[in-house]
């Protein structure tokens, strides 16, 4: 017989707010945090300085995942092209979820707003970070202008993750032929 950890209370905090923010948006009150993730109000100040605090702590936290469920892994042999290529067919392959609502790091900066916001602060760096890995890619692939290629996958990443997000278009034939166009003009092998 084995005994199911329960989840500490920070724990259930982070996972609530990564859930009701992701579906909700990051207005969701601390009241309504605090009842999803069984805690008082009073425990979640003692665990975290603010709200904006804990929804920092979940998009941290939540980093390690997206990066896992985006990017291919470090070295895995394929060229820089299909590299580039496979993090498209993995937002293609998410859009077509039920429960997928767009790029939760993209959705917390339009939401905030206010990029000093710790939040907001987290999903730059994380969105930064991916405009790297293209970069980086777009460079190893022999791309004319990385840096300008970079700019132009995150837009495609961004636009067609949002779109899919509110369900205005389905990403099926539509990002990697977009994706391709982009790669082929820069370059990219």
């Amino acid at each position: 017989m084995t005994t199911k950890v329960k989840p500490s209370p920070r724990e259930r905090l982070l996972e609530a707010a990564a859930t009701l923010t992701y579906r909700d948006g990051v207005g969701i009150g601390v009241e309504a945090l605090c009842k999803a993730a069984g805690v008082s109000k009073r425990s979640m100040y003692q665990l975290f300085e603010s709200k904006d605090e804990l929804l920092a702590a979940s998009l941290e936290e939540r980093a390690a995942d997206f990066v896992a469920s985006l990017l291919p892994p470090p070295d895995d042999g394929r060229s820089p092209r299909e590299r580039i290529l496979h993090v498209f067919e993995r937002v293609e392959s998410q859009a077509g979820l039920p429960e997928f609502r767009g790029c939760r790091y993209l959705a917390v900066q339009i939401e905030l707003k206010n990029q000093a916001h710790p939040a907001s602060q987290v999903a730059h760096r994380i969105k930064s970070d991916l405009t790297g890995f293209f970069r980086s890619e777009a460079e190893q692939g022999g791309a004319s202008d990385p840096g300008l290629l970079a700019r132009q996958l995150i837009l495609v990443f961004d636009g067609a993750s949002a779109r899919a997000g509110i369900q205005a278009d389905n990403l099926t034939g539509l990002v990697a032929p977009t994706v391709t166009t982009l790669l082929d003009t820069a370059g990219v092998r």
